[in-house]
């Protein structure tokens, strides 16, 4: 029987890997334009945190989201991501 590989992506809170389904993505496309990708398979440069406001709270204030995606990132994206995080699915 054959093992499929998980892929695994870096939290920008906590800085731990962790598969990647267990993850947020947050995309910033060719236009410049940041949202979070629910599908995790929009084009653009993308960072992933857990589903977890202590690390969202950690990256924010180390500004790691903004470093990994090579822009600023307004406050409405990260009211939505937060929001997300506090009431989503997951």
């Amino acid at each position: 029987m054959v093992i499929k590989k998980i892929p695994k992506r870096m939290c920008t809170g906590c800085m731990e890997m962790k598969p990647k389904k267990e993850l947020l993505r947050i995309v910033r496309t060719k236009d410049g334009e940041v949202s979070i990708d629910f599908t995790g398979k929009k084009a653009g440069r993308g960072a992933y945190i857990c589903k977890n406001i202590d690390c969202f709270e950690k990256s924010v204030r180390a500004k790691r989201l903004s470093k990994s995606l090579e822009t600023d990132i307004s406050d409405e994206i990260y009211s939505k991501l937060k929001d997300e995080i506090i009431n989503g699915e997951g």
